[in-house]
């Protein structure tokens, strides 16, 4: 099992002092959300809360996922660094892969590109896209980044992308990870046809058998499924022992944990020394007592 620290929303000070305390008490990774604005209306849910509330976002410090990734992945020698996840389907392909590749090298291959589409049409409008088809445009971004990041010449020629044959320098010297967010089993599917693994945002016990069971399934149904594949969740059971034991029995690789609940209103006030002591404090618990 592999264990990824979680922080955002968070005094943006406090970012790199924290992915270096994680590498120090031997978590694998960090993880970083993505956010671009907030708007002043909107009538729009968000999903993984349980009242679809969005307020709690107000205000919040957001620094943009890759560039905060780069920060991460400088300040680190041995962390890897998720965002969790990056709205791709707004997002220009080529340059993400530019981006992502550039993270890929300058990191020596610690950097995965966890990515989502968004749930939100606002998102989409203020980066000039439709908001209609997204899940297309999504499989078209993940293509589009695949096979830049592998190097050498790449085109493409899809519904809404049509890209000539071009070449990324410098490229990965190894596969760049695209992990896949979402409950749906739009999600899903996709994750299991063009990811290298499926990253799982929260929720109970019974919901987490469900998706964990239908990715399986869905894995077994595929011709070529990608190995190795990687499953990041968001679960009550990271936080024993023997939960941790379940979780990898059923088939999870990587446990992302946080330390105060994402969802609560207002700014983070918790100071960074707190937030240390945390984080070393389940290292010391958990991860120093897990088979790695």
């Amino acid at each position: 099992m592999r264990f990824t620290y979680s922080q955002a929303m968070t005094d943006p000070a406090h970012y790199v002092p924290l992915a270096r305390a994680a590498e120090a008490a031997g978590f694998t990774s960090m993880c970083v959300a993505d956010s671009i604005a907030y708007p002043a209306e909107s009538d729009s849910t968000y999903p993984y809360s349980r009242d679809g509330n969005r307020e709690f976002l107000e205000d919040k410090p957001f620094v943009e996922a890759l560039v905060l990734s780069s920060a991460l992945a400088a300040a680190t020698t041995t962390l890897r660094v998720l965002p969790f996840v990056l709205k791709l389907a707004i997002r220009p392909p080529v340059l993400v892969a530019k981006q992502a590749g550039s993270l890929a090298c300058l990191s020596g291959n610690r950097f995965g590109l966890g990515v989502g589409i968004s749930p939100w049409p606002e998102d989409f409008a203020i980066m000039g896209v439709p908001f209609e088809r997204r899940g297309k445009r999504m499989d078209e971004c993940v293509q589009i980044i695949r096979g830049l990041c592998a190097g050498g010449y790449f085109e493409f020629h899809g519904e809404f992308y049509d890209i000539q044959r071009i070449k990324l320098t410098p490229a990965p010297t190894e596969p760049l990870p695209i992990l896949v967010g979402g409950h749906s089993d739009a999600a899903l599917r996709r994750a299991v046809r063009l990811g290298d693994g499926w990253m799982h945002a929260g929720g109970d016990d019974a919901e987490l058998t469900r998706l964990l069971d239908r990715v399986d399934e869905l894995r077994s149904e595929c011709d070529d499924p990608r190995s190795p594949f990687e499953i990041h969740v968001v679960a009550p059971d990271a936080y024993s022992l023997d939960g941790v034991k379940r979780l990898e029995d059923r088939g999870v690789t990587d446990v992302i944990v946080g330390f105060r609940p994402s969802y609560r209103h207002g700014l983070d006030v918790e100071p960074l020394a707190a937030k240390i002591d945390r984080l070393e404090q389940y290292a010391e618990t958990i991860i120093a007592n897990s088979p790695r």
